[in-house]
């Protein structure tokens, strides 16, 4: 029997397996399509697609570069066991190194990307769904490039729940970049200069500090150069370059950086998790539900 393009979306959608697995399944059972879940069961991948709804917010970022080019990005696992789990560790590396080789233009194009032992990566990931046995996504990413007068950072902190990309342009010391990597991980800044910031998040804080002086009671003569003053501390908390550095608060990021003839470029920062609503289970309510159902 020919088996269709149509048949296959159809077995992917019933299982959450991947296409060569659900072509090779539905081949064998000669296109009998309950067979065929059978079939994917059996070999322990159909269960995939159970763990399709369920919230993965543990995992891991990483970071790798070659020559003027580098990767950062984040792979979520639904807990930190898993995470830390080698076979769990070895596949990010490895989608890791496709990436960084691939160049995909955005998340849909990175996950239908063929890799280099011929699956895509989304089928790379639903089969290590399948060993592993918790839901694995590959949730962003980020490229960046460098001249050759530049540097890149890499920064992982505690083994990956944060990990930064920081690019510097005037200078070749990669330990230069960390340093500057480090900071942002520890301070976690949102541009890198003052004049990143557009002019309506400026007007906004702006008019929230005057309300805010004139709350407190300040004569409206001294309120403006209050605002400016405050503004200047704004500024100061989420600019990179205007941080104070963590490894010498007496100077800044970009004191820091320009003695060694340098600027920032760019930088990524990623949190494990960040931005994810984690489940919270209610045990009482999931024994009740069981109870229900016997």
């Amino acid at each position: 029997m020919a088996i269709t393009a149509q048949m296959v979306k159809e077995l992917r959608e019933k299982t959450g397996a991947g296409m060569m697995d659900c072509k090779k399944a539905l081949t064998e059972t000669n296109g009998d399509m309950e067979k065929a879940v059978d079939y994917l069961r059996e070999k322990g991948i159909a269960k995939a697609a159970k763990k399709a709804d369920r919230v993965a917010a543990e995992g891991t970022t990483y970071v790798l570069s070659e020559g003027n080019h580098a990767v950062i990005l984040e792979v979520n696992a639904e807990t930190d066991f898993v995470a830390k789990n080698a076979e769990f560790q070895n596949l990010v590396k490895e989608i890791a190194e496709h990436l960084l080789k691939s160049k995909p233009a955005d998340l849909d194009a990175a996950l239908q990307s063929t890799m280099a032992n011929g699956s895509t990566v989304n089928d790379f990931i639903t089969q290590a769904i399948s060993k592993i046995g918790e839901k694995i996504s590959l949730r962003r990413f980020a490229l960046k490039t460098k001249t050759d007068n530049g540097a890149f950072g890499e920064y992982l902190h505690m083994g990956g729940r944060i990990g930064v990309l920081t690019v510097l342009e005037g200078t070749t010391d990669a330990s230069v970049a960390k340093d500057v990597a480090l900071h942002v991980a520890a301070m976690n800044p949102k541009y890198i200069s003052r004049d990143q910031v557009s002019e309506a998040e400026v007007s906004h804080e702006r008019e929230v500090l005057k309300q805010q002086a004139l709350n407190e009671g300040k004569p409206e003569k001294i309120v403006e150069k209050m605002v400016e003053g405050r503004l200047k501390k704004y500024f100061e908390e989420i600019c990179v370059a205007d941080q104070a550095f963590v490894k010498n608060p007496d100077q800044t990021v970009g004191q820091f950086v320009a003695s060694h003839n340098a600027k920032v470029a760019d930088f990524v920062r990623y949190e494990v998790g960040e931005g994810i609503e984690k489940r919270q289970e209610n045990f009482v309510e999931e024994v009740m539900n069981q109870v229900k159902k016997n």
